[in-house]
């Protein structure tokens, strides 16, 4: 799980408040401190993201951000109800739901479209009080695991577009799956960084760690039981719900991460009209049972059918026939560097985990191992 090594002030929570964390299934993800950003490094993963296979091509194969790593790098619950339900989008439909959460509604002043403004908020935590404990209690029975990973997903298949210049999401998520899967790129302090255009083109077997989460690599004091309680649905095989946004988790397609026999995988999923839907004009809907969501909310609530049962894979199994085909297929994207790209500065891709620019490419080096030999070529047909 990440942490951090700054201290934390003793008096950060009062008790009560520890307590609803806890019960909220929050505590864990309210212990992580400011990550800083590494531009060149999302850069480099968007680079490699595939909308149509929901994961990362790298030269040794495909690999995907997963259940599994947001429960054991942020601690979020990965089991439980679907993030879904109604969205209202007037202004008399916000100012109703605050009066019944808070009490209180906002000025339209205090909102922006069908959004409350932070300052608002910021304002209202300090003369709230916590009553009404069945709701915050409801709270705790909800994936948000799975919605977390949602948007992170949908960022990556935006940003991947040419015309996208931004970047939000969970990014400290991004970044500790990147560092725990690729040490050699993670930030160490006083060490050299050196500068590197394309960090994944010559990445070999050894240097991506396919089982991350290991006992051999994970301090069992910082894990807790509850966290592994839901490891059972880590590998299913299903759509990520979090309202408008339907997202697939690829399982089937990276399958050594999940320590099994990785072959050729099956088609990818074709999400449809669930696949890039967003929240901008009227939208007072219950995606639940929207006709473009129903089908993956339900396959989502069935994700238990859907989990990876396979003997594992021995530590010599051989992996020509999978990789023939992952080069044949995809052989021609997998070193950037061959591919001549005209750029321009408003083509730059930026970057927002609240809005941070990702193209100041120079600007970050990343750390590079010992050049690698070269790789394999391309087997002919």
């Amino acid at each position: 799980m990440l942490t951090c090594d700054h201290p934390v002030p003793l008096d950060r929570y009062n008790d009560r408040v520890e307590e609803h964390l806890r019960v909220t299934r929050f505590y864990h993800a309210s212990q992580i401190g400011v990550v800083q950003c590494q531009k060149a490094l999302v850069n480099a993963l968007i680079e490699r993201w595939h909308p149509d296979t929901h994961t990362f091509h790298l030269s040794i194969g495909e690999c995907v951000v997963t259940l599994e790593d947001v429960a054991l790098i942020l601690g979020l619950p990965t089991d439980g109800l679907p993030v879904t339900g109604m969205t209202m989008t007037s202004f008399e439909a916000l100012e109703a739901e605050c009066l019944h959460q808070f009490g209180v509604a906002p000025r339209k002043s205090d909102c922006r479209g069908c959004c409350t403004k932070l300052t608002w908020l910021r304002n209202l935590k300090e003369n709230f009080q916590l009553t009404d404990e069945i709701s915050i209690q409801s709270i705790g029975q909800y994936n948000w695991g799975s919605a977390c990973l949602a948007h992170l997903y949908r960022a990556l298949c935006r940003a991947s577009r040419f015309d996208c210049k931004k970047i939000d999401g969970p990014l400290t998520l991004l970044l500790g799956w990147a560092w725990i899967r690729l040490p050699y790129l993670s930030p160490l302090p006083r060490e050299p960084r050196y500068q590197t255009g394309r960090p994944f083109d010559e990445l070999q077997e050894g240097q991506f760690v396919w089982a991350a989460y290991a006992l051999d690599r994970v301090d069992p004091n910082i894990i807790s039981a509850e966290i592994y309680m839901q490891s059972v649905v880590w590998s299913a095989t299903v759509p990520l719900v979090s309202f408008e946004c339907i997202e697939w988790h690829a399982t089937d397609r990276i399958r050594r991460q999940f320590g099994f026999v990785h072959g050729v995988p099956h088609q990818e999923r074709n999400l449809d009209k669930a696949h890039g839907e967003v929240l901008t004009g009227p939208k007072n809907l219950n995606w639940a049972t929207a006709p473009s969501h129903s089908f993956w909310v339900m396959h989502w609530t069935n994700s238990y059918n859907h989990v990876l049962s396979e003997l594992p894979m021995p530590s010599q199994y051989p992996l020509d026939t999978y990789m023939y085909w992952y080069r044949s297929k995809f052989g021609d994207r997998l070193n950037l560097s061959n591919i001549v790209v005209q750029e321009n500065d408003e083509g730059n891709q930026d970057m927002d985990e609240g809005s941070q620019d990702a193209d100041d490419d120079n600007e970050e080096q990343l750390p590079q191992s010992p050049p690698p030999s070269p790789p394999n070529p391309l087997p002919q047909e």
